[in-house]
């Protein structure tokens, strides 16, 4: 994606240079589409698990859709985005509702700019010729400065309109986020009740104390410690206890394939079991002989050292491990451990946790904060809670360091690329890389062509997880936090080297140098390449709109990957189930941003090059048709941000405001045009002044619950609850408003009003407001009032080797009946089955993938 020193040198634009680009591109998708239609209806597993998976809840499913080729168009289209809402994530939806308002902002600057730009820009009378007659540059800046005004007054209506969607979806988000937080549904979970402070001085490690400062709402306090040499034991329990699974199950498929020989030479079926008291190995024997059985080295990399029989070596070790391993969780619940400044408080209700997290704890700086809720034991980074408050601030400015000479010389490596790319021009003119010219033409061509373009594919992927990597290191203690810090700073890359050095010159360490040079001419060299690179955008939507958008919809990379690991890589039971099961996620810090700079640079050219904003809306349209499917469908959400993920995209829209102003200030100062010059400055004023306000207006309710609604809230809980008890419903919350009815994102009005379309979309506080919100949440999804066991709840917030459970072994049960004595010699110590999964007489594993539930299988904790 990067697309360094291509922008400066583009080409006018013609028509026929357009149908150029459409043609391969619209080939490619064509290709996609129909694999997409082909495989989705042969391939329920990875084009629509969310129908019918046995690992997701009912309530977490979506309807099947009719298996023709092109009949389930119309009943998808029909699936309200509100769908994903009640049935997958708040995550899931807001970044639906993204897509869509991206593509709602270009369609309307569209309207509003086309009919009075277009004839504007194309009867100037500059230089440009082919499409550029349509973009400002058209216009003469010496004698045509008046036609400025055009610009100027447009973009203050698409740009004051730009903001007015950012204010409005905005103030939507808080009173989703708050009608869904404040849910039962929602409210009642252990995350929700529960704070972590971070920094916690070491007088305030203990559990008495801390009970005494928050008082009675304090139900369970877990004070985090050092498990490294727990993590340890049951790092290398699970590892015995995976290489004993793996070897018996070898030794099953090995056994097996000797009787499938046996009978096809004639010779006869044994499928008696031995009795109970032969001895161990006696019937395998029969079958595989010891030179044969699973064995491996004890030295490095089980390549050197003494050969051990891999069966009853793991026996012993477990039988030596898992002791030690349960004696060791026990001292930590004893509160045996080394305590790290890190407490997790769980209250009685969330209103008290709010209350919690709201106050300030502590009375110096920089001690119990910053404070975090509504995290999931899942996704704690255990390593962070380490961390002192000094090493937080170091280590915080060090990454932002790193991150920032990332971005400035990433360059570098790209160049790196650009000079494989040129091998055989590099080669005849440096004396000492002739040589590679001796190299057959086929392969020369597969460098320079193929290998240049994987290799910056791998490099572009890199960029998130470096990133993500950077914000565990400087402290981040969630995933979620994770996400979010990845989504900033992936959008300050995408914006950089995406967008600005792609428009500027070939790498941004040399607009660093111009600038430099000359820090007045910041925004005349913006101004001066911006609207030469208008065209290779237009280009660059083509591409990503039908190339990249089929792409994410057909998945046939992922679908070969997935198909090759669960044929012929899965080769237990555990490893089927776990492929079978499992579902994509979607990565929020690596996805959206991607989406943000492409909406952010159509802003940017709106008043500049206006024909952009055609070519967005229909590349960010398929994009958002591609992703409801996947989300509707194939994916699931593992890390949950409680929505954060979707005003920080909507902040980051302002990039493309700010970019824009900025070079039309310098497009009209270069042309000294006064008038429309101080129009924009005073533009510019407005629109910090705007923003400074939607900052501290919204802030502090992206991040805190209201005590208001929380009263409120529980008061409708407590009548809720009273009048379906007194009505025998027990299962859940119970209500009278129909399912079409909490399905339907248009009945969102206060009660006794019927709104129209404008007065909805201009009074988003007074029709999308609390009330109209909490039609639209999940009600009676799960029973909210008992959603854990008292040994869940206790264990809650424990380090996972704490609560880490000695695994079950699964293997497969054999004709042979081999399964069976095995099963019988494993020691005690370890549980073992058979169930679920058989060898077939072509010596495969088979197990009911859709009705029965395995022995592995878990079911779902709403932390």
């Amino acid at each position: 994606m990067s697309n360094q020193g291509t922008a400066t040198d583009t080409p006018p634009a013609s028509a026929a240079s357009l149908y150029l680009t459409l043609a391969p591109v619209a080939l490619v998708a064509g290709a996609y589409l129909a694999v997409f239609l082909v495989l989705r209806k042969s391939q329920r597993r990875y084009y629509a698990p969310r129908t019918y998976l046995g690992s997701l809840r009912p309530s977490e499913r979506s309807p099947a859709l009719p298996n023709g080729l092109f009949n389930w168009i119309g009943p998808f289209w029909k699936i309200p985005d509100i769908h994903s809402l009640q049935h997958q994530s708040l995550d899931a939806y807001l970044f639906l509702r993204f897509l869509r308002i991206v593509v709602v902002v270009c369609f309307v600057g569209c309207c509003i700019l086309w009919p009075v730009l277009f004839p504007v820009n194309a009867t100037g009378t500059g230089n440009s010729t082919q499409v550029d007659i349509l973009s400002y540059s058209h216009v003469n800046r010496d004698t045509e400065k008046n036609r400025y005004y055009a610009h100027t007054f447009m973009a203050w209506i698409f740009y004051g309109f730009v903001m007015f969607m950012i204010m409005r979806e905005s103030i939507f988000y808080v009173n989703l986020r708050q009608a869904f937080l404040l849910s039962p549904f929602y409210a009642n979970r252990i995350s929700s009740r529960t704070v972590l402070f971070i920094s916690v001085p070491d007088e305030y490690l203990d559990e008495a104390r801390l009970r005494k400062v928050f008082g009675d709402s304090v139900k369970n306090v877990w004070i985090a410690g050092d498990t490294e040499k727990l993590d340890d034991l049951v790092k290398e329990r699970d590892e015995v206890a995976m290489k004993l699974e793996k070897a018996e199950v070898k030794l099953l498929k090995l056994a097996n394939a000797n009787r499938i020989k046996a009978m096809k030479k004639g010779g006869s079926d044994a499928r008696a079991e031995e009795p109970a008291d032969a001895e161990p190995g006696n019937l395998a024997a029969r079958w595989v002989p010891n030179k044969k059985r699973p064995t491996h080295r004890l030295g490095l990399l089980g390549l050197i050292g003494k050969k051990v029989d891999t069966i009853n070596w793991c026996r012993t070790e477990l039988q030596r491990i898992i002791p030690s391993v349960e004696s060791a969780q026990a001292a930590y619940r004893a509160g045996t451990y080394k305590k790290v400044p890190s407490v997790f408080i769980e209250f009685y209700h969330q209103a008290d946790a709010e209350s919690a997290f709201q106050v300030l704890a502590h009375h110096q700086a920089l001690r119990m904060t910053p404070k975090y809720i509504g995290v999931t034991p899942g996704e704690v980074v255990w390593s962070s809670l380490k961390v002192s408050w000094w090493q937080r601030i170091v280590r915080r400015f060090a990454v932002l360091g790193f991150i920032s000479a990332l971005i400035i010389f990433w360059a570098i490596p790209v160049a790196v690329v650009g000079i494989i790319s040129n091998v055989t021009y590099i080669a005849n003119k440096v004396f000492f890389l002739n040589w590679l010219l001796s190299i057959p033409s086929i392969v020369l061509g597969l460098i320079q062509g193929l290998l240049p373009s994987v290799a910056l594919s791998i490099l572009m992927s890199l960029v998130p997880i470096i990133m993500r990597l950077c914000a565990k290191l400087s402290g981040e203690p969630s995933l979620s936090r994770v996400e979010l810090f990845t989504q900033n700073a992936y959008f300050a890359f995408q914006l950089i080297q995406v967008f600005l050095v792609a428009t500027v010159t070939s790498s941004a360490s040399s607009v660093v140098t111009q600038i430099i040079d000359s820090p007045q001419s910041a925004t005349t060299i913006l101004s001066e390449n911006l609207p030469k690179a208008s065209n290779f955008y237009i280009s660059y939507f083509i591409v990503q709109g039908l190339g990249v958008a089929s792409g994410v919809l057909s998945q046939v990379v992922g679908f070969l990957i997935f198909t090759i690991m669960y044929k012929f890589l899965a080769g237990t039971p555990r490893a089927l189930y776990t492929k079978w099961a499992n579902l994509s996620a979607i990565s929020w810090g690596s996805v959206l941003p991607v989406y943000t700079n492409i909406a952010v640079i159509s802003i940017t050219y709106a008043a500049i090059a206006p024909l952009v904003l055609g070519f967005a809306t229909i590349g960010l349209s398929l994009f958002y048709l591609a992703w409801r499917y996947n989300v509707f469908f194939v994916t699931d959400t593992t890390i949950d941000t409680r929505g954060l993920i979707y005003p920080r995209a909507l902040k980051q829209l302002f990039s493309g405001v700010y970019i824009s102003e900025l070079c039309m200030i310098g497009i009209f100062a270069t042309s000294v045009a006064i008038g429309p010059l101080v129009l924009m400055i005073a533009f510019l004023i407005f629109t910090v002044l705007f923003h400074l306000t939607i900052n501290s207006a919204i802030d502090p309710l992206l991040y805190n619950l209201p005590r208001t609604l929380g009263i409120e809230a529980e008061s409708k809980e407590m009548r809720t609850e009273s009048s379906t008890t007194r009505n025998g419903y027990h299962d859940g919350v119970q209500d009278d408003t129909p399912d079409a009815k909490k399905t339907s994102s248009a009945d969102t009005a206060v009660a006794g009003k019927k709104p129209g379309f404008l007065s909805k979309f201009l009074k988003p506080w007074q029709y999308c407001d609390y009330e109209a919100m909490r039609k639209l949440v999940p009600h009676d999804a799960v029973d909210t009032n008992n959603l854990y066991t008292d040994e869940v709840e206790r264990n809650a917030y424990f380090p996972p080797s704490v609560s880490s459970g000695t695994p079950l072994l699964w293997i497969p049960e054999d004709p042979l009946g081999i399964s069976k004595q095995e099963i019988q010699d494993t020691p005690e110590v370890i549980s073992i089955t058979d169930e679920g999964c058989t060898l077939s007489d072509k010596n495969k594993l088979e197990w009911d993938t859709e009705t029965v539930r395995p022995p592995v299988w878990e079911e779902k904790i709403y932390y």
